[in-house]
């Protein structure tokens, strides 16, 4: 049961880098963990020019048969147990792969999104995509653990 993450940059804080390895392990128990880390565009470059350049690495580095569940604000937000279903279902599809999807500081392209089978948001608020990472890793393991029936989560 394999999960993706496609993720643009790197963590540079350590604490976020700690808590990110926290859920990355964790989540390790219950499923074969695949996390890529694009390069960000030069910082150099104005925020529109970034976002195009990153939005095409990810659409590069998605394969055809990912289910590509891409973070977004405007995405629909999931209660947790359904976020759990819809991982138990997808990553019972032999065929496909769940492949979660953060962008760059500046969001996503419109060709992302349109990439996207799943509009997933973390809320309505606008969250640094540092912290997203690790809210995505530790709703990833809280899904997993939910489907095993472990104690974690409390309705």
């Amino acid at each position: 049961m394999r999960v993706k993450c496609l993720f643009v940059g790197k963590l540079k804080e350590p604490f976020f880098r700690d808590a990110a390895e926290h859920y990355v392990k964790k989540l390790g128990h219950f499923h074969k963990l695949e996390i890529v880390e694009l390069k960000d565009a030069p910082s150099k470059l104005p925020p529109e020019e970034k976002r195009q350049r990153e939005g095409r690495a990810l659409l590069d580095a998605l394969d055809p048969k990912d289910i590509a569940v891409i973070l977004d604000e405007r995405g629909k937000e999931l209660p947790s147990r359904t976020l759990a279903a819809n991982l138990q279902r997808w990553t019972e599809d032999p065929g496909r792969t769940p492949c979660f999807v953060i962008g760059g500081p500046f969001g996503h392209t419109d060709e992302v999104r349109k990439r996207a089978d799943l509009l997933f948001a973390l809320g309505k608020a606008t969250w640094p995509h540092e912290l997203c990472r690790v809210m995505l890793l530790e709703q990833l393991y809280r899904a997993a653990s939910i489907n095993r029936g472990l104690p974690y989560h409390h309705d």
